[in-house]
């Protein structure tokens, strides 16, 4: 609890800009799981029906059970889900004024840092190697070209890579 809750309120982004931190305490601070432990939860939390940051159930499960995975997760969600609700009935009631926008515009750049050092800490761990690097660098190149690419043409685009690099 006294992990997620921080991390909780620092959800500037949504439940990606978290993994650096989730990554660096549950690695390196506590030690509840090895890198390559990290990347396999990592991976069925994306495989896994509902939201991505259900990593945080899957490494309290690994250190305490199901009471771990019930602690953690609501250690994640609820913090956030109060601040949430409160912000949002402010922000409702403050549309239009100057400060509004400027936090609006001031928060973009915070939230695409934490998305960054998000992605780049998931590749670290990764087990792929440099395939991996090149499979996010030629997907972040073409949405960059085209942002409305449909997730699928990248998923093909990604997997032809991964095939190519296995016949070598």
């Amino acid at each position: 609890m006294v992990v997620f809750v921080p991390l909780s309120l620092l959800s500037i982004g949504g439940g990606a800009s978290l993994l650096a931190d989730m990554e660096h305490q549950s690695v390196t601070v506590h030690g509840w799981t090895t890198p390559r432990e990290f990347a396999d939860l990592f991976a069925i939390s994306r495989v896994a029906p509902g939201p991505g940051t259900m990593l945080a159930a899957l490494i309290g499960w690994k250190v305490a059970g199901w009471a771990g995975a019930v602690v953690a997760t609501v250690a994640l969600y609820l913090p956030s889900s109060l601040v949430v609700y409160g912000a949002a009935r402010l922000w409702g009631r403050c549309r239009g004024s100057v400060w509004h926008a400027a936090v609006e515009r001031g928060l973009a750049p915070v939230a695409a840092g934490l998305l960054l050092s998000g992605g780049i800490a998931v590749l670290r761990i990764s087990p792929g190697g440099p395939t991996v690097w090149a499979a996010a660098i030629i997907a972040t190149v073409l949405l960059l070209r085209w942002p409305r690419l449909h997730p699928l043409a990248l998923f093909a685009t990604c997997g032809a890579l991964f095939g190519l690099a296995g016949l070598w």
